[in-house]
């Protein structure tokens, strides 16, 4: 299988261990990744689109021009990526004469978008067109005993009558993915709560983290599991602010769904930059190693 991998702005820019970890994991799976140079910010799918909706579709439409043009489809790694991706194509094909009018624009630059490109986030390729049996065999040092909590985020699953991943009241789709590789999914009350990142007021977003951790912490987690960077970005550093303002500690680290799925395929810490995350998964990484060293060998 070839995808031409989208990574948006934050993760080159801000994380960079989440594409190595992309990178890293793919081959095992059997993908081809088709770097194609030119891609722009998705653009961002709240604050942007609100400034001017055709000029959103316009930029979307411009990125997949690009995979139009290479015959490749587009694998997001970021859910905000994705919903505006998809959304731009949901919308393009709806209304022909608003397709008409971004084609205009588009016109300029000598491109026009024709509607051929599929678009999806990595984890719903995994789950439809590799296969859990497939994740599961390139498996080499399951994460055994790891209590995963997971975070779902807004745009993976909403709208749901354009992203159609999963129900979006009761999904399921990351806790496959997370048993797939042997850890444990752990269900807590907060687990479908956004991450307060497009909350114009300054007070909401702390709150809304601290019901989060709150909730992970009683449900006796040892990590949190997500598959956006913008979240990420909420809850590494954001649990660390927020612990200050309420005067607690958490020290819950946050982790990328394909950093432990590096971690299950038998890469180390350091490839897949854990290393670089503010709240160190230390402890959980010396568990895991101390349980891989009791284990007995394979037959």
């Amino acid at each position: 299988m070839k995808l031409a991998p989208f990574y948006g702005c934050m993760i080159p820019i801000k994380y960079p261990q989440m594409e190595a970890a992309f990178r890293r994991t793919m081959p095992n799976l059997g993908v081809e990744l088709v770097d194609l140079d030119g891609f722009t910010c998705c653009p961002d799918p709240i604050f942007f689109k609100t400034k001017g909706v055709l000029d959103w579709l316009t930029v979307a439409s411009r990125n997949l021009c690009i995979a139009e043009e290479n015959g490749v489809d587009l694998v997001t790694l970021c859910s905000g990526c994705t919903a505006t991706l998809k959304e731009a194509r949901f919308l393009l094909a709806e209304d022909e004469s608003l397709k008409e009018r971004v084609n205009e624009r588009l016109r300029k630059i000598g491109k026009e978008y024709k509607g051929t490109v599929k678009v999806e986030h990595a984890v719903v390729v995994i789950r439809d067109e590799l296969g859990i049996e497939k994740l599961k065999e390139s498996v080499v040092r399951p994460l055994d005993d790891l209590k995963v909590a997971i975070h779902y985020g807004c745009h993976l699953l909403k709208p749901s009558q354009i992203m159609h991943v999963d129900d979006a009241d009761y999904p399921s789709i990351l806790e496959d993915l997370i048993r797939a590789i042997g850890a444990t999914p752990i269900d807590h009350d907060r687990t479908l709560l956004c991450c307060g990142k497009g909350c114009i007021d300054d007070d909401m977003p702390i709150e809304m983290v601290y019901d989060i951790f709150t909730s992970i912490k009683a449900a006796g987690a040892d990590v949190m599991g997500l598959i956006c960077p913008t979240c990420f970005s909420s809850f590494d550093l954001g649990q660390i602010m927020v612990g200050r303002k309420k005067d607690t500690e958490f020290g819950i680290p946050v982790i990328y769904y394909f950093q432990l799925l590096g971690l299950a395929q038998g890469l180390t810490p350091e490839d897949i930059g854990l290393n670089l995350h503010k709240v160190k998964p230390d402890k959980v990484l010396a568990r895991l190693t101390e349980g891989a060293e009791a284990a007995p060998p394979a037959a």
